[in-house]
């Protein structure tokens, strides 16, 4: 419920408008001139272009060819029959090896593609704090793994399919309107004893028929580029649902929640197959357009130079080398009615990249108009808060006092009532919520370590994991073994080289351990947690305190969570709260869907 109503919130705080095709061409533009593989990309796109051109020049040879080859058999001449049959393989075996290189050409170029898109989408993405805010800013964060894998890989085939046959197209219309134009030339219509000539009748003829039908096309297909683009969305939707059900289905087993768990995915397969329904209901009416206009082309060529051929101005061969020619040319300009299924999917899949990519770069400069805390140094050593207000949709959450000096070596608790804002506190200190007034203090010259309520655990072995982050030599076995046993992880001693996903090996309460263990081992000045200690209690609680109180014990160590904890141990409290008061974030106008700032601290009310 929580999360339908950081939905909702997320709905009405921003208005979103949606980026220009200007815009999407300009900024994956920007990320393949920025990209390592740029000079590869245009190596093959130079390489074939050239091979496109070679088989243009083959393909011009081979319609030549016709006329004689048609007027040998007119006049039933074998040794000239044969002589074009040898012609024919010369001119057939050249375009074969042509067309083996264009389509390695094109698979390098949809590697390549791929490679530049997914690298420059995952360079932008981890840039510091740009996922934590994207994954807050509404609809555009929602499921960034699909834009930058799915999205990222069939915007790269689309894109090398249509441009490769973009380019060929132009490159044989380039070559065969002259050839066409200069066959047309000889065409004369005998009308009641008038003879009537029309420069290029065939090249406009062909125009004009090709204008017609991509003008119907494009008519009839463009809904499909929203319908493409609504369907990717809800794609992600059942995939996401499919993955939060796997990720708790001890949860779901032991509630006996498989009915509860299947129906939203059952509702999310619903809204999938609708999508799909109203994408094949376009497709069926534009194959009405598509296909009629196909078998039309069949006897098209021949019905347009049919009365100059009936009147005896041409040969039979030179019929065939002037129907040749008009489908060379027609073919190349019926790209755009053969592909406008493709267009519309690129189309949207375009959208859907490039609006990630405008997004992740408009996090950074978003809400400028509005009051920021300010960080600074200082040269004393401590941490101080002056004046602090985070502000957020909802209000704002300070600090009773209004000034607070933090020394070196102190222990101090934070709490707040539920809802008060403490996580959303935890993120102004890192950083990670900029929106507000006062200033922190930063302690010159030192780096503060902050420890969510679950820590990040990489993927690798665990001798990685526990010295993540470090910043020093990495730990002797000797020393990461003593404190796996204080922890009472010991067992873990003997995995220190195993390979494993250990955010999902590990229950919570062992991860946090490990998150411990972690500090123990590399001793910062500053720590800084949010509600991880609350998840302790009895034994466990005592241990953690424990071991902070021998490895840390010149730290700094700033808790924020529930006032539950040894006095002893936190010497001073503070405590937070909330002033719904105060003015809140007001809603902005973004391109892209980049909704930023997010409508709530997190996305579970506490």
């Amino acid at each position: 419920m929580a999360d339908q109503l950081d939905n909702q919130a997320a709905v009405q705080l921003v208005a979103v408008e949606a980026s220009s095709l200007r815009d999407q061409v300009a900024t994956i533009k920007q990320a393949l001139v920025g990209s390592p593989v740029r000079k590869w990309l245009l190596c093959t796109w130079v390489g074939i272009m050239a091979v496109i051109v070679a088989t243009s020049i083959g393909q011009v040879l081979l319609n030549r060819w016709n006329q004689p080859f048609y007027d040998a058999l007119a006049r039933r001449d074998i040794a000239a029959f044969l002589h074009q049959l040898l012609v024919f393989a010369m001119i057939a075996g050249g375009l074969l090896v042509l067309n083996i290189g264009q389509t390695w050409l094109n698979q390098m170029i949809r590697l390549k593609l791929r490679e530049a898109l997914t690298l420059d989408l995952i360079d932008q993405w981890m840039r510091p704090a740009r996922a934590f805010r994207l994954a807050n800013a509404g609809a555009i964060g929602v499921n960034p793994d699909q834009r930058m894998q799915q999205d990222a890989a069939h915007l790269s085939d689309l894109s090398t399919d249509l441009g490769v046959g973009l380019l060929q197209s132009v490159i044989l219309l380039v070559s065969f309107v002259g050839v066409l134009w200069e066959l047309s030339s000889g065409f004369v219509f005998h009308i009641n004893g008038w003879s009537l000539a029309i420069p290029g009748y065939m090249v406009w003829a062909a125009f004009l028929y090709a204008g017609t039908a991509s003008w119907l096309s494009w008519l009839v297909g463009r809904p499909l580029i929203r319908l493409n683009s609504d369907r990717y969305t809800r794609e992600a939707e059942l995939r996401s649902s499919m993955v939060r059900v796997n990720e708790n289905v001890d949860a779901i087993a032991l509630y006996h929640g498989e009915a509860d768990a299947r129906r939203p995915l059952e509702l999310d397969l619903g809204t999938v197959l609708g999508a799909m329904r109203r994408i094949f209901t376009a497709q069926i009416n534009l194959s009405w357009v598509t296909d009629t206009y196909g078998w039309i082309t069949v006897v098209a060529p021949i019905l347009v130079a049919s009365p100059v051929y009936f009147a005896g101005d041409i040969s039979f061969g030179g019929l065939m080398v002037a129907v040749g020619a008009f489908n060379q040319v027609h073919s190349s300009l019926r790209w755009f009615i053969n592909n406008i299924g493709s267009i519309a999917d690129w189309r949207a899949t375009l959208m859907r990249v490039a609006d990630f990519r405008i997004a992740l770069n408009e996090t950074d400069v978003l809400h400028d108009t509005e009051n920021r805390i300010t960080f600074d140094q200082n040269a004393n050593g401590n941490l101080t808060f002056e004046k602090l207000q985070v502000a957020s949709p909802e209000g704002c959450t300070k600090l009773s006092d209004q000034h607070v000096e933090i020394r070196p070596g102190e222990r101090v608790m934070i709490t707040g009532e539920s809802g008060a804002g403490k996580t959303l506190f935890f993120r102004a200190i890192a950083g990670l919520w900029p929106w507000g007034g006062g200033k922190i203090g930063l302690p010159a010259g030192e780096t503060l370590i902050f420890v969510p309520r679950v820590p990040y655990l990489p993927a690798g072995t665990l001798r990685d994991v526990l010295n993540h982050a470090n910043g020093h030599a990495p730990a002797s076995d000797a020393d990461i073994s003593a404190v796996l046993a204080e922890v009472g992880l010991e067992r873990l001693s003997s995995s220190l080289d195993l390979v494993g996903r250990w955010g999902h090996e590990l229950g919570d309460d062992e991860q946090r351990l490990l998150g411990v263990a972690r500090l123990a081992l590399r001793q910062p000045k500053w720590v800084i947690i949010d509600e991880a200690m609350d998840a302790f209690d009895g034994p466990s609680l005592q241990r953690v305190l424990s071991m902070l109180e021998k490895h840390l014990n010149g730290s700094a160590i700033i808790n924020i969570g529930r006032d539950e904890h040894n006095d002893q141990f936190f010497s001073r409290g503070l405590t937070i709260v909330k002033d719904t008061g105060a003015p809140a974030l007001k809603p902005v106008r973004v391109r892209a869907g980049a909704i930023e700032p997010p409508p709530v601290a997190s996305r579970r009310k506490r």
